[in-house]
């Protein structure tokens, strides 16, 4: 089992820039590839960014490629999205993620979930 807490959100200038962070629970943290998505009002989740276990090569959708950087810290038990130049299209609620398959893009391989943290970005 893996408890996860997003943290971070809040509301920012566009252009602006906000670091969000993800705390898991469980001696298990580093076995699991860790992800972000996010749901902005009326639409579906989307994913953000993943990372596998060992680091090795992170995922970013396209829309946010070369504007956010994720990471994690295994010794932690913590996960870190950076966001930077943030636009209004970046406003949602962002999901930190937990799940099993390597270094996957799909919501539906994701095991363990967050309660969600808000970011709004104003223009």
């Amino acid at each position: 089992q893996v408890h996860l807490v997003e943290s971070g959100g809040g509301l920012v200038q566009s252009g602006g820039s906000l670091r969000l962070s993800c705390a898991a629970s469980g001696r298990t943290f580093g076995r699991y590839t860790m992800a972000w998505f996010r749901q902005a009002p009326g639409k579906e989740r989307e994913f953000v960014a993943s990372i596998p276990w060992d680091g090795a090569t992170t995922y970013y959708a396209d829309s946010v490629k070369g504007r956010f950087t994720i990471s994690r810290d295994n010794a932690k038990n913590t996960m870190t999205l950076q966001m930077n130049s943030l636009k209004p299209e970046d406003t949602a609620v962002y999901y930190c993620a937990a799940g099993a398959y390597y270094n996957t893009r799909s919501s539906t391989n994701y095991n363990y979930w967050g309660q969600g943290t808000q970011v709004t970005v104003a223009s």
